[in-house]
């Protein structure tokens, strides 16, 4: 997962709406189900997924009234704290 990344997909469900960063995932996810794509491709795909899914949980703690300071570095410390297991 790349901070950057999920910052902007922050402000565009800010400028936007979450519904795109949903139907964006559900085509992604369904992309992956392609016999002909190599594992390299879907790397790129899995990471793209999980910086969107970061987002959609960033966006949702925003929503609940955190800041979106604090909702950025709480989800990167729960995400260290995954990778520290």
């Amino acid at each position: 997962m790349r901070l950057p990344i999920i910052k902007h997909f922050v402000q565009f469900i800010d400028e936007n709406d979450e519904d795109f960063l949903l139907e964006t995932i559900a085509t992604l996810e369904d992309l992956t189900l392609c016999d002909a794509l190599k594992d390299q491709e879907i790397d790129v795909i899995g990471e793209l997924l999980s910086n969107l899914y970061g987002a959609l949980e960033v966006a949702n703690d925003i929503k609940e009234g955190t800041s979106k300071r604090d909702a950025l570095n709480g989800f990167m410390q729960r995400v260290i704290k995954s990778i520290d297991r």
